[in-house]
């Protein structure tokens, strides 16, 4: 057979089926199909990756650069978990394996890692070559509806020829979460689960806006704009960064980092405040400083501009969130500027968030190899699970990470070679 001819999987190899052809599901399905199995990849939408694609827009991030000790602390509850997955697929690993499809990738100045090219569909294109050359099925336009007769390794499946139940020695679910519902990721497989007696917790906004009762001169002058080198608190955490204003409230890199405290807050009592710091740079005593400084008949707009720099959007929110009597004193209002209290009412909601948190719990299966303790021979990767991480390289990593663990897991099962990084 020539280097370009696909494989073809012998008559005796185990079928897996594969339901989801995001990162999680074609990682999978390439770990397995390099091991021998006759692997087939079902996904609803008519073409695979589209999260993927969507996200790398703007830059596909695909990891961070951050010491791995500091990495695994991101994933929240599930960080000491993490911190096992992810020694068996560190960043290096994932930089190692784009390297494999012929994708250069570079750190940033923040620490993320990108491919050369920027490009999501570089990837993809390089990727899905892969998969063909390793004799992988892949079925657009299949749509997952359950389980078929005869076992939970029996999948239900409606495509454009119509419904049919397709049998496989294992099966791995990698649907996604429930953000981004166009894209394929509506969490509608849940019901299906849960009915077999699979436990899930509630899906959940993670990385996500939050809606701020703005008055109406604010929404409609400055809805739209950033602010940059500021610093939002929630609790005992900072994050210093960037963030937009909206219509409805708040969004953008700071924000997603804090999402989920915040969302928490919000659940908890039904209000969160942030505290906004639009120097984060200077100390309380050098604001107020520069604020005491002669005025002369300046407005206080102008007076913030020329001391501090102040954008309009920031002279906005001083007006927007302090009284007279604060705005009027330098001393309060340099403890104001500080730490301007945003209230927010509720999150922008889950069809617009990045990611979500809730899913399939982790004590529905077993840890070692994502295995469904209710349906044995069904493994579940990605963020089908319950877990969250922020913005920054995080979610693509940990995906990946899982689906390497459950690839091996389905390995296990059928008695294939164990699943490793590829090289």
């Amino acid at each position: 057979m020539s280097p370009s001819e696909p494989a073809v999987p012998s008559p005796s190899a185990p079928r897996i089926g594969i339901v989801g052809a995001g990162p999680a599901g074609l990682f999978a399905a390439e770990l397995l199909a390099a091991r021998g199995a006759a692997v087939t990849v079902f996904e609803a939408k008519p073409s695979p990756a589209r999260k993927l694609l969507m996200a790398g827009r703007g830059g596909l991030n695909l990891t961070h650069s951050e010491p791995l000790e500091r990495f695994c602390t991101r994933y929240g509850p599930q960080s000491a978990w993490f911190a096992a997955v992810l020694a068996e697929f560190p960043p290096d690993a994932l930089r190692a394996w784009c390297k494999g499809l012929g994708i250069d990738t570079f750190i940033g100045t923040s620490g993320r890692v990108f491919p050369d090219s920027f490009k999501a569909s570089v990837l993809v294109r390089a990727w899905l070559r892969r998969l063909a050359s390793l004799g992988v099925t892949l079925r657009t336009r299949h749509r997952w509806t359950g389980f078929g007769h005869g076992g939970a390794t029996v999948l239900a499946v409606e495509g454009p020829a119509g419904a049919r139940d397709e049998v496989f020695d294992a099966v791995l679910l990698a649907l996604g979460g429930a953000s981004w519902p166009r894209l394929g990721s509506d969490g509608a497989w849940a019901p299906l689960l849960a009915d077999r007696g699979v436990a899930m917790a509630p899906f959940r906004p993670s990385n996500c806006g939050f809606r701020v009762a703005w008055s109406a001169f604010l929404r409609d002058r400055h809805a739209g704009a950033p602010l940059k080198n500021v610093a939002l608190t929630c609790g005992s955490r900072t994050v210093k960064g960037e963030m937009v204003v909206t219509a409805a409230g708040i969004e953008g890199g700071i924000v997603y980092a804090l999402s989920a405290p915040l969302r928490d807050a919000l659940e908890a009592d039904g209000a969160a405040v942030a505290h906004l710091d639009l120097k984060p740079d200077l100390a309380e005593a050098a604001v107020a400083e520069r604020l005491a400084a002669r005025r002369g008949g300046r407005s206080l707009a102008a007076h913030l501009k020329a001391a501090l720099k102040f954008t309009p959007v920031m002279v906005a929110l001083v007006h927007e969130v302090t009284d007279d009597a604060t705005r009027a004193d330098p001393a309060r209002l340099a403890v104001a500027l500080k730490a301007l209290p945003l209230r927010l009412t509720a999150t922008a909601g889950l069809e617009r968030a990045i990611s979500s948190a809730g899913g399939v719990r982790f004590d529905a299966v077993d840890p070692a190899t994502l295995e469904l303790a209710a349906l044995p021979g069904v493994f579940v990767a990605g963020e089908m699970l319950d877990w969250e991480a922020p913005t920054g390289g995080y979610l693509l990593q940990g995906t990946f990470a899982t689906a390497l663990r459950a690839a091996d897991g389905v390995a296990r099962k059928l008695g294939l070679t164990a699943v490793s990084p590829p090289p």
